[in-house]
């Protein structure tokens, strides 16, 4: 599950995307520079083989450890993509290109938000799309819509299979797993699967929400959003958190997922300004600055098994203890944090500065979350749902002796 937002206002474009996965499905940020193929050469994606094209542009990709393609990203050109998972009632191909692969082969190949929906469209109607998308339970196969943008254009592209439709933003546009264009959606969405998956009370609650966006600031605050009126996230035993923009998993029933990443741009011609988090839960993470021509080394490329040293697990400590008791814990940080990344907006500091100064926040903030964990309000079927995958992940966040007080 995922929410995408684009807002086009007053000669910029406004983005901004939660990618929603597997609790334990950790996910990147990578940097490949411009680069120049032998002719007839081959790219391997994630379960097929295409022709590659002789020359690719530099890209920044937000991608699951485990696949070829990307789940957010952005190019040399001022280019930015999300996609989404959709339900439409047309069989899903067991293998093909992937969402996520036809996000990363066009970043790779376009200059333009139209050229990158005409990369998609190309790829889709010669290869297909289909595969498993989903770590936990490879069976999962989905179709996908895009929310495509550069400096000047954004514009929805909605698929069924091999067929699609597009159209341009104009003002606000939201999309969350279920498809919007109303003739496309009315000959091919799965409306049961759809619901279940929230995806029209999630879309209404962006839009709101991106209605009244001024900047990059408000689009991190709605990639936080839990609800009306709610600043914790509510579990619900059949789809635990599926119903919220920022997604903290726990369902009793049904599959559930987690903002495993999230990304905000804000693109004018001449002006490319890109944020992420490189973690999961965007309410407890820092927004931090990023650029595509500015490679990073953040540590190892983490996996689905916990370890020290990427950032991705470290704030998984910080996240899941934080979920114990959300209503306590998270205002011990939360207005440092907004504090820090308001500064960093206003002076736009060197990423790298910015990377090891959240570092240092986060662990401090951990100790001091750690110390103050001492009850965990969640509802039995959260606390299990969590248990169980942290225990898959090797990853203890409190001491043993508090876990089930």
């Amino acid at each position: 599950m995922c929410d995408t937002v684009a807002v086009v206002d007053g000669g910029r474009v406004l983005f901004a995307k939660n990618s929603d996965r597997d609790a334990n499905e950790a996910q990147l940020l990578e940097w490949h520079p411009r680069a120049r193929h032998e002719p007839g050469s081959l790219l391997q994606c994630t379960y097929v083989t295409i022709p590659q094209v002789e020359e690719t542009a530099a890209v920044l990709l937000s991608r699951p450890f485990w696949m070829w393609g990307a789940e957010m990203g952005a190019n040399e050109h001022g280019v930015v993509i999300g996609n989404e998972a959709v339900f439409t009632r047309g069989r899903v191909a067991r293998t093909g290109l992937t969402g996520m692969d036809l996000v990363r082969l066009a970043l790779e190949r376009a200059d333009s938000a139209a050229r990158a929906v005409e990369v998609i469209t190309e790829l889709l109607e010669r290869h297909g799309q289909g595969g498993g998308c989903d770590h936990e339970t490879r069976r999962l196969r989905y179709h996908n819509s895009y929310l495509v943008a550069d400096p000047t254009t954004a514009l929805v592209l909605e698929t069924a299979g091999r067929e699609w439709a597009v159209e341009e933003v104009h003002g606000v546009r939201t999309i969350s797993n279920a498809l919007t264009i109303p003739e496309f959606a009315a000959r091919h969405s799965d409306w049961l699967i759809t619901r279940v998956a929230c995806g029209r009370t999630r879309q209404m609650r962006t839009a709101a929400l991106a209605g009244d966006a001024s900047g990059p600031a408000d689009l991190m605050r709605l990639l936080r959003d839990h609800g009306v009126d709610r600043d914790a996230p509510r579990f619900r035993w059949f789809n635990g958190t599926l119903d919220t923009v920022c997604m903290h998993g726990g369902g009793g029933a049904v599959h559930g997922s987690v903002s495993t990443a999230s990304w905000v741009s804000e693109l004018s011609p001449g002006s490319i300004r890109l944020w992420a988090t490189g973690t999961a839960a965007p309410c407890t993470a820092i927004f931090k600055p990023i650029r595509v021509d500015e490679p990073l080394d953040l540590g190892p490329a983490p996996t689905d098994t916990a370890d020290p040293e990427s950032l991705w697990w470290r704030h998984e400590r910080l996240h899941r203890a934080v979920l114990r008791d959300p209503s306590t814990l998270l205002p011990l940080f939360a207005a440092e944090r907004d504090e820090l990344e308001a500064r960093w907006l206003e002076c736009g500091p060197d990423p790298a500065e910015a990377f090891a100064e959240g570092d240092r926040r986060l662990a401090r903030w951990s100790e001091h979350v750690s110390a103050e964990a001492h009850r965990d309000t969640r509802p039995r079927w959260a606390r299990r749902y969590w248990d169980v995958r942290s225990r898959r992940a090797g990853l203890t966040t409190v001491p043993e002796s508090r876990s089930r007080q």
